[in-house]
């Protein structure tokens, strides 16, 4: 497997701010294989962000010898594919088709993407969506976005989130596989999952359909977003999931997205990540 970085752990990458040519050197200075890119509607990698622009990137990953291990964007949790506002349901479909060419354009085959929420964890003043509604209205979105993934070649991936929405491995799988298409797979967060779940029994049930796997370490004892910690810290077997990720077959990449931004933290994640993984 190759370890990569997700562009949220470097300084300014969460505001979008960083910029990508340093952040890809830094990342392979570090000893990643590779970097995960964000897009925004604000920032350095925008929807609207020529395909030159994107081409360029690439080259410069080629030269610096770092993959782009895919394209992420945490744009549907300020704009949610199942807010009850309609205007807000267009915005986010329209932001997400052009982000699938801007992952085309950047050579890359998987795309993140959070189908909606019941309710967000970090917003509590937020809109709180009846589950039913909210299955219906993310089943809706991709349906409006799955022929524009089809013709980029890009797959919509389904990631587990605090998002009180698809709960259990047997109902992510369900819901991918209801849309019988190659290009809407599952984005599986080991930290995720660990507060309701066991990581390794998610990825042995979602099997074949994990596209991409996101590694950060939680400790259950504080059960809040505080518990999300620097790998080997909490509480993951990630013996488990080494092993749960050779019995599917998986060998793509495995990205770090441990956040907020810490002096040293990418290259202390780096050097976990080839203890469990290398």
């Amino acid at each position: 497997m190759k370890i990569s970085a997700s562009y949220w752990m470097f300084a300014g990458g969460l505001e979008g701010k960083k910029d990508i040519a340093e952040a890809m050197a830094e990342a392979k200075h570090c000893g990643f294989d590779a970097i995960e890119l964000a897009v925004a509607s604000q920032g350095v990698l925008t929807p609207d962000t020529s395909r030159a622009k994107c081409e360029a990137i690439v080259q410069q990953a080629r030269k610096l010898g770092i993959e782009i291990a895919g394209l992420a964007s945490g744009e549907s949790w300020t704009h949610s594919p199942t807010a009850n506002n309609a205007a807000t349901r267009r915005r986010i479909i329209e932001f997400t088709k052009k982000a699938l060419m801007i992952a085309r354009w950047l050579k890359t085959d998987a795309y993140l993407f959070v189908p909606g929420a019941v309710d967000v964890f970090f917003l509590p003043d937020g809109e709180v969506i009846p589950y039913d509604v909210c299955y219906q209205r993310a089943r809706a979105a991709i349906r409006q976005l799955l022929p524009v993934a089809e013709r980029a070649g890009v797959a919509l991936c389904v990631e587990n989130v605090w998002n009180k929405f698809l709960l259990s491995p047997l109902e992510m799988r369900e819901f991918i596989d209801g849309f019988k298409s190659r290009y809407v797979k599952a984005y599986f967060d080991v930290g995720n999952v660990l507060l309701t779940g066991y990581p390794d029994q998610w990825l042995n049930i979602l099997g074949r359909r994990v596209k991409r796997v996101h590694i950060k370490d939680f400790q259950k004892r504080v059960g809040t977003a505080a518990g999300f910690c620097d790998l080997l810290k909490g509480d993951v077997d990630f013996k488990a999931v080494k092993k749960a990720l050779a019995g599917i077959r998986y060998n793509g990449y495995v990205t770090a997205e441990i956040l907020p931004y810490v002096p040293g933290r990418l290259r202390k994640t780096a050097m976990a990540m080839k203890k469990i993984f290398k």
